[in-house]
Formats: structure tokens, C-alpha cells, sequence
């Protein structure tokens, strides 16, 4: 399957995309298909989710969160909720129904949507369950906007775009290939970036925390860990697709030792945007599309299969050079 979709690339019957590689140097190369440009902006979707942890994690970095910080301490939730943490957020565990409706309401607000996820009742105990799906990161949203007193549009700015030198329409929406709503943004898969823009977020992960965000290292060990290898997989699209993955925090962990750590974390997206970076060959890569939603879980698989017949031959191009 991987082969097949990487003849589709080279042969011109694969859809239109683009793909780039990067190394601790900068651009290695970039190549694009059928018209797609590499600053066309697209909805990213579930790659969405990587940016949304690197975001989260600028809130750790100057004290006003921590993996452990929970929803009792910063929401003012109770009862068995109160004890979900920044980090099950982050990772899928926290134990709510993961795709709560009115994360797809544009006239709605992020408050109003994570008080009514809290309503909603849970599916486990938190750490015990992974479901994947846009309600958990809906909350650590929201923790992120009560400890800055900024809307999640504002916080992503002021912490991220702004300091990276992107510009304000980089940016999270709640319908994103409308760009429609940003009072209640899609966080788990409402960004809007190109491919060349979504490198210059990606670099900052590649570097785990001596990038332009001065991030604290540990957080990326964190991310590429799995942190509650007891916990079930209950809804694991990658599962669905044929990958035995396990999860990290905000980001798929492409490795057989997920416990101990993964050299490789991924991000795909369910219109085919998939942004990875391989610690161990030393270079991050985005490989860009817009498939439509009719594709379905087609775009997804296309997009991965072609992704992991690239990640078999980037090393020898590295080492070509």
C-alpha cells in the first residue's frame, strides 16, 4: 500500500499536494504535484492538534499550568471530573465523551461548549480509557483561557504566531475550510495553514525547547512517551487503519516502545495534511493536501501510506547529500 501511494505521487495520479523536508540546517527539499503550492493555506485538520500542544505547553513553560494542573483547580469542576489533568487531556485519557456536538458550532463560545461537555456523562475513569476525538483538547483550551484571562484566539498570537513571525490568519476556527468562527474554535482540527507556515511551527517541536518559544525540553520527552500504558484503547483511528500506535500528548508515537519513548511523532490530518518529526534521523517533514470530505477515512490512509514510504527513503537522502 505504501509503495502504491507513492507511485500515485511520482506518476501524477495521486491528488494534488506537496512535500517538504527540513533538517537542523533548514530546507532540504520541496517538492510539489498536480498545482498544489506549498503557501496554499488549507484546513489541517487533526494536525491541528500538534500546534494546539505546542501552544499549551507555552502556558507550562511560565508557571501558569502544569501537566498535572486539573479541572477541579483551574475550572472549578467536582465530583470524579474535578481530578482530570492538563497532561489526560492532552493525551486523550481524561475519560469524557470525546466528540461532544458542539465543538462543530460555530455561533457558540468555547466556555459555553466545555460547560457543556462537563455535562455530558463519562465514558471512564480518568487514565483508564483512550478515546480519540475533540473534546478533551476543547478543555485544556479553555483551562488555557481562564489562567490568561485571553480568548484562545488571543493566547495562540500572543504565544505562538506572533513570536514566530506568522501572521494573525495563521489561525484556529471552528469551521476551518470556510474559515468560519473563531468564538469557539475547533482546537483538536480548526487550523488553517500553509504548508511553508506549518514549518515554522513544526520547527519547533524538531527542536524540543531550544527554538524561537524557548520550551522546556522535558515537555517534549513527555510528548513522545505514552503516559498511561494501562489505559484501554477504546477509538484509535490509526488502529482502524492498520498502525498499532499508541498515543503521546498531542501527537500519534510511531514506534513498538511507546512507554519508554518514541523517536518519531506524528500529527495526520483527516484531509490529509501530515506533519512528522524523526528525532532520530534528525529532520521533521510536512507532506500537504486538501483532500474533499467525501474521501473519508481514504484521505487518511492515502496520506499515511504515503507518508511512511517517505519516512523509508528520507534517510538515505539525508545521507546522499
Amino acid at each position: 500500500e505504501a509503495a502504491r501511494a507513492a507511485r500515485q505521487a511520482e506518476t501524477g495520479t495521486a491528488p494534488p499536494l506537496a512535500f517538504a523536508l527540513y533538517d537542523r540546517d533548514g530546507l532540504v527539499m520541496r517538492r510539489s504535484y498536480g498545482g498544489f503550492s506549498t503557501g496554499e493555506r488549507v484546513a489541517v485538520a487533526s494536525a491541528s492538534k500538534l500546534v494546539a500542544g505546542l501552544t499549551l505547553f507555552t502556558l507550562v513553560r511560565d508557571g501558569l499550568l502544569d501537566l498535572d494542573s486539573t479541572t477541579g483547580d483551574v475550572l472549578g469542576w467536582t465530583g470524579p471530573k474535578r481530578t482530570i489533568t492538563l497532561r489526560h487531556l492532552l493525551s486523550f485519557t481524561s475519560g469524557l465523551t470525546p466528540d461532544a456536538p458542539c465543538t462543530s458550532l460555530v455561533d457558540f463560545t468555547l466556555e459555553a461548549c466545555v460547560a457543556g461537555i462537563r455535562l455530558r456523562p463519562s465514558v471512564a475513569a480518568p487514565g483508564e480509557r483512550f478515546d480519540y476525538g475533540p473534546s478533551h483538547l476543547h478543555v485544556a483550551a479553555r483551562m488555557a483561557e481562564v489562567v490568561t484571562g485571553q480568548s484562545w484566539e488571543e493566547l495562540f498570537r500572543a504565544r505562538v504566531t506572533g513570536p514566530l513571525g506568522l501572521p494573525d490568519d495563521v489561525a484556529f476556527f471552528t469551521a476551518p475550510r470556510q474559515a468560519r468562527g473563531t468564538t469557539n474554535p475547533l482546537v483538536a482540527g480548526g487550523l488553517r495553514a500553509s504548508l511553508d507556515e506549518y514549518a515554522v511551527l513544526l520547527r519547533e517541536v524538531a527542536l524540543r525547547g531550544r527554538g524561537v518559544l524557548d520550551l522546556p525540553p522535558g515537555l517534549f520527552a513527555a510528548q513522545a512517551r505514552l503516559p498511561f500504558p494501562g489505559a484501554e484503547v477504546g477509538r484509535s483511528p490509526m488502529e482502524s487503519l492498520g498502525y498499532p500506535w499508541r498515543y503521546g500528548l498531542t501527537a500519534w508515537l510511531e514506534c513498538n516502545t511507546p512507554a519508554r519513548g518514541c523517536d518519531v511523532v506524528s500529527s495526520p490530518g483527516a484531509f490529509g495534511f501530515t506533519p512528522w518529526v524523526d528525532h532520530e534521523n534528525g529532520y521533521y517533514a510536512v507532506l500537504a493536501m486538501e483532500l474533499p470530505h467525501a474521501a473519508g477515512e481514504g484521505a487518511s490512509a492515502f496520506a499515511v501510506e504515503l507518508q511512511q514510504a517517505l519516512r523509508e527513503r528520507i534517510p538515505a537522502v539525508l545521507a546522499g547529500r
